[in-house]
């Protein structure tokens, strides 16, 4: 039998290559195990926002692995995340810290509150509640709530149903880990009121802070 070669096939890879070059760079970085992650936290790592999944994207490293750790031997109860966190491996934990610390964040901010709630959660962001033992959560998390190392994650670009939750978990005990228990500590002092108004507030504030979003007044 005669074969004919097939002068389309050298196009096809052509083309498959230059497909594979405008590939963002992410894919080929990303760990098998970061798959495991995209259902809830999407592909991009922002989360979802309506199911309270919390966006990993540009998170520190280090927060990341710790976070991590703490799902696997219990410090930080999470029947799902545990489930996922206990059969990896040290270095399996490296590369997906490594992977969503460097992933950029991207996307736009809930709508800010309306009425005494947007002012109620932004004074208490930016100046705490004295009277209350509450502290500002710019004092420990930077201005704009961006972050600062390992120990105080950012805030903004995290959804208002993830840092309620998060606030609750820390006054029930059921998320530890933080140093000398400073979270567990204010989380008892909040109200609800307030832990919602806050969160609505940090969750509607920019990726990139304003001098609004960083003044201490």
């Amino acid at each position: 039998m005669r074969r004919f070669k097939s002068k389309r096939r050298p196009q096809a890879w052509a083309i498959l290559g230059s497909l594979l070059l405008a590939a963002p760079s992410s894919w080929a970085a990303s760990p098998p195990e970061a798959a495991s992650c995209i259902a809830c936290h999407g592909a991009g790592g922002m989360g979802n926002a309506a199911a309270g999944y919390p966006r990993l994207a540009g998170l520190p490293k280090n927060y990341l692995a710790d976070q991590l750790r703490y799902f696997a031997d219990g410090t930080r109860n999470n029947a799902i995340m545990s489930g996922m966190a206990k059969p990896l491996t040290a270095m399996q934990v490296t590369a997906l810290a490594t992977y969503y610390s460097k992933l950029k964040p991207s996307g736009k901010p809930a709508l800010m509150p309306t009425g005494t709630a947007a002012a109620a959660g932004e004074r208490l962001a930016l100046r705490g509640d004295w009277d209350k033992g509450i502290p500002a959560c710019i004092r420990c998390h930077g201005p704009g709530a961006i972050g600062v190392g390992a120990n105080f994650p950012p805030l903004v670009g995290q959804s208002a149903a993830y840092i309620e939750a998060q606030i609750k978990a820390w006054k029930e005990g059921s998320r530890r880990g933080d140093p000398l228990g400073m979270m567990h500590t204010v989380a008892l002092r909040m109200t609800d009121a307030q832990t919602q108004d806050v969160a609505q507030w940090l969750a509607a504030q920019p990726l990139v802070p304003t001098k609004t979003s960083s003044a201490t007044h």
